[in-house]
């Protein structure tokens, strides 16, 4: 079992930075971990991943905007995001690939465990 827990969400204006943080425990913290969001009426969405071996990969729409990375010490996966829009207004969610040798994928069906949500609001 593995238990997710995010924190860093808030209101900001369109422009500002915003760091997210998931914490992960309950296992080895040795698989992968992705973020993905869900807006009002929409399906839930890959924002970015990051292998056990720090390969990270990216949605088109953050590309160049957010970073994701971890601290294998602290078990622990971050999602900085600067340049926010209107459009990136979501809850955010970490989850965790145990499944796949440490690799990533961008479905979220590939993910065993999810956190409970961060939302993010940013104002235009």
């Amino acid at each position: 079992q593995v238990q997710l827990v995010e924190s860093g969400g808030g209101l900001v204006q369109a422009g500002g930075s915003l760091r997210l943080s998931c914490a992960a425990s309950g296992r080895t913290f040795s698989y992968a971990m992705g973020w993905f969001r869900q807006a009002p009426g929409k399906e839930r969405e890959f924002v970015a991943s990051i292998t056990w071996s720090i390969s990270t990969y990216y949605a088109d729409s953050v590309k160049g905007r957010f970073t994701i990375s971890r601290d294998n010490a602290k078990s622990t996966v971050y999602l900085q995001m600067n340049s926010l829009k209107p459009e990136d207004t979501a809850v955010y969610y970490c989850a965790a690939r145990t499944r796949g040798y440490g690799l990533t994928t961008r479905s979220p069906h590939d993910y065993d465990y999810w956190g409970r949500g961060t939302q993010v609001t940013v104002s235009s």
